[in-house]
């Protein structure tokens, strides 16, 4: 793991008691790992966190977890004391500064490459100039968001507040063998990020979308995942234009089906799932339709999952962010209870989620 180049943007450190994290909070699971070290970097605090993801099968960090905090650390010029593969309890140090240039980073497993570039992206937006990485890992699987979703939900939403990040998939990545290669390129913001207000709801009539497929062309799985989509979105009446993509570059066979919605003044929204044994590639196309309804049906302004990927970046916003989410799931309490331990503020009413910022400052 390397950087290229020699400037880097200088923060006061302050040497404070660690703040603790109980990671088996609300929901228990690795985001809290990512997200703590992410505003501990950017706050400049330590963190001790203890009971990392004691709510999960194999409690502890993976290798995709350990790779998320490590990459903090390699980006500010940070240090981790205990931090291995199967630890619960272990102490991040930031460093004093979060230097831009080119990255890679390879997690060793077909661990989400997609959650780790979520759990940097905070990081990267307040870089001193303009960052590359490249993430090694898995790219389409189940609990992650695929990149799809990432680059036409999150990245939109992320330029709305002042924020430009491009995501591409420069070879997918499947379970059990990873090797995936994901690219993020980030353009640190110049000023405080800009809150999100998104209360107006609109009817969605037309979506876009992305059937991918590995090594499945023969069996046309792009294509039912697609037609089934398209099909199911048609009897709510909702148009959509979905594109095939066969690829054979992966190292095996793999599918993963994203569609959203890109409205730029009224509702964000997508949904995705990962192709899996058992998994037809009709239960897919039905599955993305059906959630991207559902959510849409209840007057949110954003989808389930990006509800919960803008809390972190909300809370170091400027002002106050505003959104209706489809239903305030764990993941969202969970983002809220960690952003209100590093000092800022936020509150549900129904389902309108309002976080005020803690006004960083790009040279604070």
């Amino acid at each position: 793991m390397s950087s290229l180049g020699p400037r880097s943007r200088t923060y006061q450190r302050l040497e404070k008691d660690p703040i603790e994290i109980d990671g088996s909070r609300h929901s228990g699971s690795g985001t809290i790992v990512r997200y703590s070290i992410a505003l501990a970097t950017l706050l400049r605090r330590p963190v001790h966190v203890i009971n990392a993801r004691m709510k999960r099968d194999k409690p502890g960090l993976r290798r995709q977890h350990l790779a998320s905090v490590l990459a903090a650390a390699e980006l500010c010029g940070g240090n981790v004391e205990r931090a291995a593969v199967g630890a619960t309890t272990f102490t991040y140090h930031p460093g004093p500064s979060i230097s831009g240039g080119s990255y890679a980073w390879d997690i060793g497993t077909a661990g989400s490459a997609t959650m780790l570039a979520l759990g940097i992206l905070p990081i990267l937006a307040f870089a001193d100039r303009r960052v590359e990485a490249r993430i090694t890992g898995g790219i389409f699987q189940d609990f992650a968001p695929s990149p799809h979703h990432m680059q036409h939900v999150l990245a939109v939403a992320l330029a709305s507040m002042g924020l430009h990040i491009d995501i591409h998939v420069l070879k997918a990545g499947y379970v059990p063998h990873g090797v995936g290669i994901l690219e993020v390129r980030v353009e640190p913001s110049s000023a405080m990020l800009i809150p999100f207000k998104r209360l107006e709801s609109k009817r969605v009539t037309h979506v876009q979308g992305i059937a991918f497929a590995s090594h499945l062309a023969e069996r046309h799985v792009a294509e039912r995942m697609a037609r089934a989509c398209e099909s199911r979105l048609a009897e709510v009446g909702v148009t959509s234009n979905i594109r095939c993509l066969n690829d054979r570059e992966a190292l095996q066979a793999g599918a993963g089906l994203a569609i959203w919605n890109q409205d730029p003044t009224g509702v964000l929204a997508g949904a995705d799932q990962a192709g899996r044994r058992g998994r037809s590639s009709e239960m897919i196309g039905r599955f993305v339709a059906d959630a991207l309804h559902f959510d849409l049906a209840t007057g949110a302004t954003v989808d389930r999952h990006l509800a919960d990927m803008l809390v972190l970046f909300a809370a170091l916003a400027r002002g106050t962010s505003r959104y209706l989410a489809p239903a305030i799931t764990d993941h969202v309490n969970s983002n809220l209870w960690l952003v209100e331990t590093f000092g800022a503020t936020s509150r549900v009413v129904d389902r309108c989620v309002e976080i005020e910022g803690v006004s960083l400052a790009p040279n604070s």
